[in-house]
């Protein structure tokens, strides 16, 4: 098989990771898996392994889909409903549920469509083609045609059915296990190692008719293996690695309830508090109550101020582990001398039972026995009662009646806990605080803390892992259909992850000082390491390489560059071109960047390594042909421009990249490509060049700026918007001139054509402009058109490439369309400037609005047809198809007259290179493209993301998603000064100028934290950062740094407590005591001149009180944002932020410090194709289709992935979501219960996803009739949404107005009426008063206070929404009528009530009070309106059954879409003709 080429190196140690290093719990046996699941509602699950792609905007779905891959099988996957095993994925067919087919689309000898993958590489430039943005449909209704009629091949490769075997243990029943064809023996050995009443054996074959079946076969290939086939468990002798194998084992069961290693964050172990939080409603309903516990916590309700941290990790009682041993431990007694080696003796142990007990045991090649030795006296031999047994846990249930019990209830505990609460992550996830945890004796985590062992790598036979092999030859791993190309990034998936752990414990050893560096000789900071075949540098500037670009500070943001070109390399894939595996940690202030090594790289000099590019900037240059071909492949994708440079021997080489990217030809014979950290072009608004001017606008807000380095580059993302846009400008601009030409409308074009490059831009309005109307224009250069064309292609490519500009063009239609047949967008056509003049001179003579309503109506299909005719001119065209490309070509700012050519030089401001012609006129050309490009981000993206926020399309909620929404734009975080000011005068975006506030202050004090932590040693570091803290956020205004710590002195430290003086930490050797003088105001007033001087922000206030004041931050926020970015974990407990008398952090309060790590998230390339086709089906209406799809999707995102990742959970919500669109509750809430587990574990507890999460499976709870579940969730979300940022988010309306309707619903007026009175505060202050979205608030808070009989109240409220409706959509609309009837019944009941209180007063023969007519809702309207404010349109027709045509008779909700607070959209094609039918109220009953 393929796989062998990859997993033959790894296969011992996989099976060591599955045995002695694996974290016990690692899954569940198949026929467990039901009883395993937590089950909120008693749902039968129909997924168990789920899934979900990046940033793709989802369909009724207002959360950001934008996840930051973050992949790690740690060896551990589900398998469909099976068991989760550990070591790489199981094959292609394993998580392919029964009987289902992978669609019948995948051709089999090719893989997907490049343009329908989200990545990097796929634009308009020479034969590529252009990708679709997010939102865009993937496919136009023909290629879908043909996506859906393609060969199924693959799926008959990967897809075989499943069947039934029976497993014999020793001693116990026979049980039935379901298996896969492609499954490998490894998986049944590992089933039985998790089985409950198995679990405790791991030295024992599987045996078939007496013949030993090989651990590493499939079971397709075993001979005689048929359904009802029985395998016989036999136990075999054990060897000295069996039997460690075996203890470690026991060990990791004693501790499957222990959370001490998700808080220490070890072995991709994380947390997840959901069961916790449900606990107490599961217990009330098993035991019958119907009673519903409603009551908020007093922390999250409305207004209050103080936000408690304890709630952010509650505490299962029950989780405490019941101890079932003292001590096991291995015995000083080893090793066994030579003479009890001959009589089978391999280890000893010593074990102290829970009833004081001590034992010394026996390993020995039959098993386990109890010896006759003492802690004294070494006697081997075995006592009077021995106990031999095979297990281990056997012979200690013979010992001791308490392990025997404790173990028992300790596995049926175990079994209980769902299993994406026990697989590892992806990768390490840290919890930024951690509760006081017992410190136990366990010799196991000793051994492996003081050995030399790494990680588990000591098992391979031979030695560490070749890091560079393993990386290079999965990437060369076959991919030309289906099967393989899952195996391929399969593997690519396990190698990274496995790599990425490995460099990380690599890095904190090189920084603890645990690793020797292989230049001792040299200072500190230029000292480099190998560890584990891996090869460690820090970020400092050695020997001056980055004096001319700004010296450290370049140093330290050289290896992010540089991940970001690997990044770019690697998507582009080009067959041939090896990049290196590339990790960069920051720990205790350190940058360290961990790379694989290239053979033979460490004998030779790096002049002979380096066969292209230079090594000294540009003074030497080298090339070869070979390099030449192959950066050839990836310049295009790239844009990036080859270009002609002089070298030292004053000879012109042409490069296909930046100059300091250096091609070395390693041992292997492979051709590697590194220092990619000038990948992408430079950003010249950072970059003041003298000679060189910026446009006008640019320079209003006060660029170019001298940054304090000289490598800032443009982010990928910016440049394939901006080559996305003048493609468009391009392509628009030729199909206008097409149109004219069809329609012999040449005398409406006069000559001013030919003044076109000099039209200068209007100036951009830097708040509130459209995005549709800062598409820049560019200006191409005065004077004749360059005729250079050594850089463009033939009159062949050419029509080549219009052709392929076709097909990106349908994808693009529709969006187009839309647009251009919107009249009132004054033909919004990428071609209109801010000030409304064009540069356009076609358009800037269209006389009158008649012509310009013409044009718009005929430019919908124009863009596709002027590329067909581009591509294909007709013979008479002749100079008319020339000039219409050379027309549009110069408008565009295309490199070429001949074509569209829009690429960069990335060496065009790089000093130290001598260009080959810097007077020409191309020259002048490629400058100007890169400064356009720098132009586009001020002048595009920064008023595109503020539209979208002032539309409520996107709302960031801390910095960890405004930092992904800025990336995704391809706007870098030195914009953020910019953005807050825009942003500044802007009421509706107050909460985003805060936001940027906050993370420009977190980003500062970690830039000061750097330099500042540096130079302590280890024994000061807790008091050094508790100070740092202090001095931060604490209001006591002169913090001491910690006494010392005495006892390292003295033994009289408890006798000096009462002493006053301050003693500052003596260090260990040398250390650097200058973080003792550090004061609050030393402290603000460097966080000041780093805003200023970084962000060019200016701050206003010298305290963290002033400007937590000014600025409306939370201290918890801040604290919360800054540990995760610095990697502090601090003691779980509240903390005085506000005491004048004492400092808020001491040292005790320090448990731990994280590494922050950056590395390449591997793509699941076909899984994203399935996904983006599933969601272009659903925007087309067909949501069967698109639920098959997505369903796909989630299949291969688990055989690439394994169970635990991200995008899993993401597409999990998303199938979740569409059940629910169905009306199958039961299956969305299991779905949605395990996309919360899995964003708890992958993305943090605390993480925007995560609440999220909680909101959707708290409206699926209610929908499912447990509204104590569904208040409990809506309430962790209420609290985490004001951990995160606080109370003034436009996401707190959506979940304080769930949770108003809840309690409305069960009667709680007086706490409903609070909730929804405070989303209608929020929803007036980012929405305003007259948005649909305050319309229907004051609705809500009106139905409430009819329920109170407040009728005044209620009419003040429902004539808002009155008013509301009747302006926006008229007095005949359905709303405008159904508000009026609600203000006629609350009128009659507010004079019905009026008379009888007038008659009380009389005190009249009628003064009796009659009871108010109130109905409180039904749970069933309740619903309805939950599901209006959620955006949901039910559909109750079940996904199965779904076709073509809704049954009439069915009734769906319908839900207002812009009166809701997210921007998802269910409408389809086919749900639009019921969502019309409005259910018929009346006014009583729109008021209850």
């Amino acid at each position: 098989m393929a796989e062998d080429t990859i997993v033959d190196s790894q296969k011992s140690n996989k099976q060591t990771n599955n045995t002695e290093g694996s974290n016990d719990s690692n899954g569940c046996s198949k026929s467990e898996d039901n009883a395993n699941k937590v089950d909120i509602n008693d749902t039968n699950s129909t997924q168990n392994c789920d899934v979900n792609p990046t940033k793709l905007k989802m369909v009724n779905d207002n959360d950001q889909d934008t996840l930051p891959t973050k992949p790690k099988c740690n060896g551990t996957f589900v398998n469909g409903d099976g068991p989760i095993t550990n070591g790489l994925p199981p094959s292609p067919t394993d998580l392919i549920p029964n009987g289902h087919n992978i669609m019948n689309d995948i051709d089999e000898d090719e893989p997907p469509p490049l343009e329908e993958i989200p990545t990097d590489e796929n634009k308009m430039n020479g034969d590529s083609k252009p990708v679709e943005l997010e939102g865009s449909e993937v496919k136009e209704n023909g290629d879908n045609e043909k996506f859906n009629k393609e060969k199924v091949e693959d799926v008959i490769v990967i897809q075989d059915a499943v069947f039934t075997i029976k497993i014999q243990p020793p001693g116990t029943e026979l049980f039935d296990l379901q298996v896969s064809p492609q499954e490998m023996v490894q998986e049944i050995h590992q089933v039985m190692m998790d089985r409950e009443d198995t679990c405790h054996r791991t030295c024992f074959s599987l045996q078939l008719d007496g013949n030993v079946l090989d651990n590493f076969a499939e079971l397709k290939s075993i001979e005689g293996l048929k359904e009802g086939a029985v395998i016989k468990v036999v136990e075999e002798p054990y060897t000295v690695r069996e039997a460690r194998i075996h203890v470690r084992h026991v060990r990791d069961l004693l501790k499957s309830l222990d959370p001490s290693d998700a808080y220490n964050g070890v072995d991709c172990q994380s947390l997840s508090f959901l069961n916790t939080i449900l606990n107490d409603d599961r217990k009330r309903n098993k035991a019958g109550s119907n009673s519903i516990d409603c009551t908020p916590p007093d922390y999250i309700m409305p207004g209050t101020k103080n936000h408690p941290l304890m709630p952010l990790q509650p505490m299962c009682k029950e989780n405490r582990m019941t101890p079932c041993l003292k001590v096991l431990t291995v015995s000083g007694w080893n090793p066994p001398p030579g003479t009890r080696k001959m009589h089978g003796d391999l280890m000893y142990l010593f074990i102290v039972t829970m009833e004081g007990t001590t034992y010394h045991v026996t390993a020995s090649t039959r098993g386990f026995y109890v010896n006759e030795s003492t802690q004294e006296l070494f006697n081997p031999k075995p006592a009077d009662q021995k106990h031999l047994s095979h297990s281990l846990i056997e012979l200690l249930n013979k010992v001791s009646p308490v392990f025997k019990r404790n173990f028992a209830h300790l596995l049926k505990k175990r079994s209980q806990r769902h299993p994406f609460e026990r697989v590892p992550t992806p990768f390490q996830v840290y919890s930024w605080m951690a509760p006081s945890m017992e410190h136990t004796i366990d010799s196991i985590r000793a051994e492996d803390a003081y050995t030399s062992r790494l990680g588990y790598e000591e098992h391979i036979p031979g030695q560490t892992r070749d890091w560079n092999e393993e990386i290079q030859t999965t990437r060369e791993l076959p991919r030309k259909n289906l099967p393989e190309r899952l195996l391929r990034e399969r593997a690519v998936f396990k190698v990274h992850s496995d790599f990425v752990a490995a460099a990380t414990r690599g890095a904190m050893a090189v920084i603890d000082g645990n690793v020797m560096a292989i230049n001792p000789g040299d200072d500190s900071k230029m000292q480099m390491f190998i560890w584990n075949n891996i090869f460690f540098s820090l970020g400092f500037d050695v020997r001056d390489h980055y004096k001319e670009f700004g010296g450290d500070h370049a140093a330290y943001v050289a290896p992010s560059n540089d991940l970001q070109g690997v990044k770019a390399y690697n998507t582009v894939d080009v067959d041939g071109l090896y990049t290196l595996g590339t990790v960069v940690i920051d720990y205790r202030g350190y940058r360290i960047t961990a790379q694989s090594i290239i053979p033979g790289i460490l004998e030779r000099e790096q002049e002979e390594s380096v066969i292209y590019g230079s090594i000294d900037f540009g003074k030497t240059v080298v090339t070869c042909d070979k390099y030449k071909e192959l950066l050839g492949k990836s310049a295009q994708q790239l844009k990036i421009l080859p270009h002609k440079v002089v070298n030292h021997k004053t000879e012109e080489v042409e490069i296909y990249s930046s100059i300091e990217c250096k091609g070395i030809k390693g041992n292997d014979g492979r051709h590697y490509v590194l220092d990619l950290l000038r990948t992408f072009p430079p950003d010249v608004n950072f970059l003041p060049i003298e000679g060189e001017t910026l446009s006008e606008e640019v320079k209003k807000l006060g660029f170019p700026r001298q940054h304090r380095h000289k490598l800032c580059c443009l982010r990928q993302e910016l440049i394939e918007a901006f080559v996305e846009h003048r493609y468009m400008v391009f392509i628009k601009h030729a199909a206008y001139l097409l149109m004219q030409n069809q329609h012999s409308c040449d005398d409406n074009v006069p000559n001013k054509e030919k003044d076109l490059p000099n039209k200068e831009e209007g100036t951009p309005n830097k708040e509130e402009s459209a995005p549709n109307k800062e598409e820049d224009a560019p200006n191409t250069e005065e004077g004749t058109p360059n005729t250079d064309n050594t850089e463009s292609s033939t009159k062949e490519e050419e029509e080549e490439d219009k052709s392929g500009e076709d097909k990106s063009d349908e994808e693009k239609k529709e969006d187009v369309s839309e647009t251009d047949k919107d009249v009132n967008s004054n033909l919004s056509l990428d071609l209109e400037l801010p000030n409304g003049g064009s540069e356009c001179p076609v358009l800037n003579d269209i006389a009158n609005e008649e012509e310009m309503k013409k044009l718009v109506a005929k430019m919908g299909d124009m863009p596709t047809e002027a590329a067909k005719a581009l591509a294909t001119p007709s013979k008479d065209a002749g100079d008319s198809h020339r000039d219409v490309v050379t027309r549009s070509a110069q408008l565009s700012g295309s490199l070429s007259d001949l074509e569209f050519d829009v690429r960069f030089n990335p060496d065009i401001y790089s000093e130290g290179v001598t260009h080959a012609d810097p007077n020409g006129a191309r020259f002048q050309k490629e400058k100007k493209l890169v400064r356009d490009a720098a132009r586009f981000v001020v002048v595009n993206q920064i008023p595109t993301l503020i539209s979208e926020c002032l539309e409520h399309n996107i709302a960031p909620l801390d910095g960890y998603t405004l930092t992904e929404v800025l990336h995704q734009r391809g706007i870098n975080m030195r914009y953020l000064g910019v953005l807050a000011n825009v942003v500044s005068t802007a009421p509706p975006l107050s909460y985003l100028h805060k936001l940027c506030v906050s993370e420009m202050v977190i980003r500062s004090v970690k830039h000061l934290f750097k330099t500042y932590i540096q130079g302590v040693s280890m024994v000061s570091l807790a008091a050094a950062m508790s100070h740092y803290l202090n001095c931060f956020l604490s209001s006591f205004p002169n913090p001491q740094p910690p006494k010392a710590d005495d006892e390292l002195n003295n033994g009289h430290s408890k006798k000096k407590k009462g002493k006053k003086r301050v003693r500052y930490v003596s260090a260990l050797g040398h250390d650097n005591t200058t973080w003792a003088n550090l004061t609050p105001l030393d402290m603000w007033t460097n966080i000041k001149n780093e805003i200023k001087d970084y962000f060019h922000f200016d701050l206003k206030g010298d305290s963290v009180d002033t400007v937590c004041h000014k600025y409306k931050l939370q201290r918890a926020t801040l604290l919360r944002e800054l540990c995760i970015k610095i990697g502090i974990q601090l003691l779980l407990h509240e903390y005085e932020f506000d005491s004048k008398h004492k400092p808020t952090f001491t040292e005790n309060d320090i448990v731990n410090i994280f590494p922050a790590v950056k590395h390449i998230n591997p793509i699941a390339s076909d899984a994203y194709h399935f996904f983006q086709s599933g969601q272009a089906k659903i925007q087309q209406g067909l949501l069967r289709e698109g639920f098959e799809l997505i369903n796909e999707a989630l299949n291969l995102f688990n055989n690439v992935y394994g169970p635990m990742h991200p995008e899993i959970a993401a597409c999990m919500r998303t199938l979740a979501r569409l059940h629910y669109l169905m009306g199958e509750q039961s299956q969305a809430l299991d779905l949605q219960q395990k996309a919360v587990m899995m964003s708890e574990r992958c993305n943090g507890v605390d993480h925007p996803n995560t609440i999220t999460e909680y909101m959707h499976l708290a409206l699926y709870c209610f929908a499912t009739s447990q509204l104590t579940s569904a208040l409990k969730l809506m309430y962790r979300a209420r609290y985490l949404i004001l951990l995160v940022f606080g109370e003034d988010h436009p996401e707190m309306a959506q979940c304080d107005s769930n949770i108003g309707l809840v309690l409305h619903g069960v009667g709680e007026y007086d706490l409903a009426l609070k909730f929804l009175q405070k989303a209608l505060d929020i929803n007036n202050r980012y929405h305003g008063p007259k948005s649909l979205k305050a319309a229907l608030s004051y609705h809500l808070v009106a139905r409430v206070h009819s329920c109170r009989g407040d009728f005044r109240s209620a009419l003040r409220n429902e004539k808002e929404t009155y008013a509301v409706y009747k302006e926006q959509f008229g007095e005949n609309h359905e709303k405008t009528k159904e508000s009026s009837e609600v203000l006629s019944y609350l009128t009659q009941q507010a004079v019905t009530l009026q008379k009888t209180m007038n008659e009380i007063r009389k005190g009249g023969p009628k003064a009796a009070m009659r009871p108010l007519p109130i109905t409180p809702p039904s749970m069933n309207s309740v619903l309805d309106t939950l599901n209006m404010i959620n955006g949901i349109f039910l559909i109750p027709v079940s996904i199965r059954g779904l076709q073509k045509k809704v049954d009439p008779n069915t009734k769906a909700i319908e839900a207002a879409q812009s009166a809701t607070p997210s921007t998802e959209n269910a409408t389809t094609d086919d749900a639009s003709e019921t969502t019309q039918s409005e259910p018929t109220t009346n006014g009583e009953e729109a008021a209850r």
